[in-house]
């Protein structure tokens, strides 16, 4: 579903790509992760300062972006971070979903592995503070302080990035410093739209939802259309997504040739944010001018896809169904 990734959603999922701290495109977000895990239920691991996170230099107002200088090479072992700013916010919890702003470079070289994202206008990065779910450098960067901090770390990329570092063209052992800003703790969205349930529409497939509202999509016994086909399931009462903005999500994608799934956020237990802009076409039409609470049906043809080159298990001439939950939105 996604096309262009920043390189913390891009990261999160198992296949990476990458241009902005973003990347490339993948049709199967799953976690990246190291060996430690920070659970809901574990403490943080308040991760101490040492002379190489020391060594960085920050400039920069909290939440503006930043100007990071280092000598190079860095030479990493552990995993150091130091406290720049200490917040007086609410405290982040391990395994909560907190609003970040990111930075990550290399150690090496001092150049930007990717540009920075959620600084100045750009919306925050939601990001749960779980190793499971989220790169876990970053997470090490801001568990265990409060909303207004600014953390750097030093680690290696595999400290860092977990297994996803060779998709950044890293090696395991190569250095890299990550900066953190930890810019709020957004509200807690549903897990499912709640919006009035609509008529279906003719030549749609079917969906069928479970009490957890995933849904079940059977597709027809017919060629698909041509073109994008968008329907609503449920409308909801809420902000209506506009382009460009940073949309929270419950989805599942199925192929029309075969019914096969083949994206889901409801497999992973969690849901996606990411703007409709770095989203394929036919996925970004389906969100814009949709009110949040809205399930929204999209039949994507390959042009609105990943075009003749699919993607992964998507052929080239695979037609996409997606049904998508839209949660929340933000700009």
């Amino acid at each position: 579903m996604r096309r262009s990734l920043s390189l913390t959603t891009a990261l999160i999922v198992s296949g990476l790509a990458v241009a902005s701290l973003a990347a490339c495109s993948s049709s199967s977000p799953s976690a990246s992760s190291t060996a430690t895990s920070t659970p809901a239920s574990a403490s943080c691991q308040n991760t101490k300062a040492g002379s190489v996170s020391d060594s960085v230099k920050v400039t920069g107002a909290f939440h503006e972006t930043p100007t990071i200088t280092f000598a190079t090479p860095l030479k990493v072992k552990d995993v150091q971070r130091t406290v720049l700013i200490k917040g007086d916010g609410e405290k982040v919890k391990a395994g909560e979903t907190v609003g970040l702003a990111l930075a990550a470079y290399n150690g090496t070289t001092g150049k930007a592995i990717a540009a920075d994202e959620g600084f100045g206008k750009q919306a925050a990065v939601s990001a749960p503070l779980d190793d499971k779910k989220f790169l876990p450098g970053f997470v090490r960067a801001a568990e265990c302080l409060s909303v207004g901090s600014r953390a750097v770390v030093t680690a290696t990329a595999e400290q860092a990035f977990g297994t996803a570092y060779s998709q950044l063209n890293l090696k395991k052992d190569d250095p890299v410093v990550l900066l953190t800003d930890i810019v709020n703790i957004p509200p807690k969205l549903p897990t499912k739209a709640n919006g009035t349930p609509v008529a279906p529409t003719a030549g749609f497939p079917t969906v069928k939802l479970s009490t957890s509202g995933e849904p079940t999509i059977t597709i027809p016994k017919a060629d698909p259309p041509k073109e994008t086909r968008i329907a609503q399931l449920k409308k909801g009462s809420g902000e209506t997504v506009l382009p460009g903005d940073t949309v929270t999500v419950q989805y599942k994608g199925v192929l029309w040739r075969n019914g096969q799934m083949f994206d889901s956020s409801w497999s992973r237990g969690e849901t996606a944010s990411f703007q409709t802009t770095q989203v394929v076409k036919g996925f970004g039409k389906a969100l814009e001018g949709q009110p949040v609470g809205s399930q929204v049906i999209a039949i994507i043809p390959p042009a609105d896809g990943y075009g003749a080159a699919g993607q992964g298990e998507i052929k080239g001439t695979d037609t996409m169904v997606f049904v998508i939950d839209i949660l929340g939105t933000t700009r």
